[in-house]
């Protein structure tokens, strides 16, 4: 079997989850079955960059620059079929919610959310229209649909009218082990950075748009007592709601307990895991929601959304509540700071259901996904 890549959407450290989804699935899927050749289409961006995925995979360049999203579409709907006719391709996964209309080849299409449907203030300028027309294309027109979680497949069955017997729940692999991250910054130097003093921290990580429900985190803060508030830290890349939001806190009376930075090294994201009490994660909706694992990994305990996957991917090892309702929020927050028994049982419990979910697994399943999907032609 010849597999196509199609990662034609990626643009290296822009490019949010989509990003380690195809850097960690590409050499697992080369290492799961020797028998396959793998193929992978990138864009001029990842080749300036020197995108490398290893395992032996070759990487073929899509002449567009996809950081313009007209250019991404044509890459994906006009230069991508002819290439993969070219490399013989027999099967192409799209690895990024789109990919092209036509093609001799088996389609198979990882579809990791439906939240330009769900909640289309998420996204912003003629991303959603975009989205609205690519997305149903590229399911319609797909062998088999992959989806991360049950409760993306839900969404793509009453959504975009799938029927359940083309969707493949695949959850995503959790390729972060110790031996792979960066060096953390000295807990000293991360109290200083951040400002806390001996104050207790807790982290939340996400972009800066409604749907993460920040907005509600923030109310939870200040109705934590403030003799006994933690300092939040708030890093996620900038976005234009980012200044209602320090709007909200500065109403709030919270801004002097908030830090809110944009983008930061890994190196002291890794002293903020080492530093903070707690992971709270108030998001609406997510297709999979990989920060929770990343927290339970590093034994940090989490409170977090009980809406769309995220009871399916933190299991019985995470404090839920109910993100609409601040008060909710505020005792989950205060629960894991001051009951150290509810933590060292989050703790051991998170290590457990983070070494659940693999890459290898991931790789298998896609694998079987694509096998499903000769066999439909």
């Amino acid at each position: 079997m010849r597999v196509g890549l199609n990662m034609v959407y990626l643009v290296p450290g822009e490019t949010g989850g989509m990003e380690p989804y195809a850097r960690e699935l590409a050499p697992a899927l080369a290492a799961a079955d020797a028998g396959i050749e793998i193929v992978a289409f990138i864009n001029r961006e990842a080749a300036v960059a020197g995108l490398e995925l290893g395992g032996g995979i070759r990487t073929v360049v899509v002449p567009v620059h996809a950081r313009k999203r007209i250019e991404w579409v044509r890459g994906e709907q006009v230069h991508l079929p002819g290439l993969a006719r070219r490399y013989k391709i027999d099967v192409l996964h799209s690895l990024g919610n789109t990919g092209p209309a036509r093609g001799p080849f088996a389609r198979v299409t990882t579809i990791h959310d439906l939240i330009y449907r769900r909640f289309p203030e998420a996204h912003f300028g003629i991303r959603t229209l975009g989205m609205r027309i690519l997305v149903p294309l590229a399911a319609y027109r797909s062998d088999r649909i992959i989806a991360d979680s049950r409760s993306t497949a839900e969404d793509i069955q009453r959504f975009l009218r799938v029927g359940p017997d083309r969707i493949d729940v695949i959850p995503l692999g959790f390729g972060d082990p110790p031996h792979r991250r960066a060096e953390a910054e000295p807990e000293d130097a991360v109290r200083w950075r951040w400002r806390l003093g001996d104050r207790a921290a807790v982290l939340t990580l996400s972009a800066k748009r409604p749907v993460k429900n920040l907005m509600r985190l923030l109310e939870a803060l200040a109705l934590i007592p403030s003799e006994r508030r933690p300092v939040l830290v708030m890093p996620g890349y900038p976005t234009p709601y980012e200044t209602q939001l320090a709007q909200r806190a500065r109403e709030l009376r919270v801004e002097d307990d908030i830090r809110m930075p944009g983008w930061v090294s890994d190196d002291q994201i890794e002293g903020l895991w080492r530093v903070v009490s707690c992971f709270v994660f108030p998001s609406l909706y997510e297709g999979f929601g990989a920060p929770v694992l990343e927290a339970m990994s590093r034994g940090v305990p989490v409170a977090c959304s009980d809406r769309s996957s995220l009871p399916e991917v933190a299991g019985a090892a995470a404090r839920f509540f109910d993100p609409g309702q601040p008060r909710e929020i505020a005792a989950a927050i205060e629960e894991l700071l001051g009951d150290d028994r509810t933590r060292a049982e989050l703790v051991r419990l998170g290590s457990a259901q983070a070494s659940r979910f693999t890459w290898a697994e991931t790789a298998r399943l896609t694998l079987a996904s694509y096998e499903l999907a000769l066999q439909g032609r």
